[in-house]
């Protein structure tokens, strides 16, 4: 295999309105505690990649959907569910995109999208 500058994917941030409360939320979502914890940045280590909160500047509106990173789940609609019963809410309900993988995406109390995927096929090499 050919070596590249690039390693992989590191970190997802999500910008929130009050990082505090997003703080509590992700912790009981993604059932883990900050490993970062400052008025400017949150971080949590979840299965070796980091999720970022920093607050968001300026005036908060609508966020766009440009770019969803996926996060691995092995049974989609559980966790799925557990984040709607959390205050998520349905974006994309989770979905077969062929053979065995599905997606799903909500959207957390803050507005940003969050993926779940579950894919059989990935490995991490």
């Amino acid at each position: 295999m050919a070596q590249t500058s690039i390693l992989g994917l590191r970190t997802t941030i999500y910008k929130v309105s009050d990082i505090q409360k997003a703080r509590d939320w992700y912790a009981m979502a993604f059932e883990t505690k900050a490993y970062f914890d400052e008025p400017y940045y949150v971080g949590f280590n979840i299965g070796g990649y980091e999720l970022g909160l920093q607050p968001e500047e300026g005036i908060t509106g609508e966020k766009i959907e440009s770019v969803v990173s996926y996060w691995g789940v092995e049974k989609i609609q559980e966790v799925y569910d557990r984040l709607i019963s959390l205050g998520a809410t349905e974006n994309e309900k989770p979905y077969n995109t062929g053979g065995e993988m599905m997606t799903a995406t909500l959207k957390d109390p803050f507005g940003n999208v969050i993926g779940l995927i579950y894919n059989p096929y990935f490995e991490l090499k």
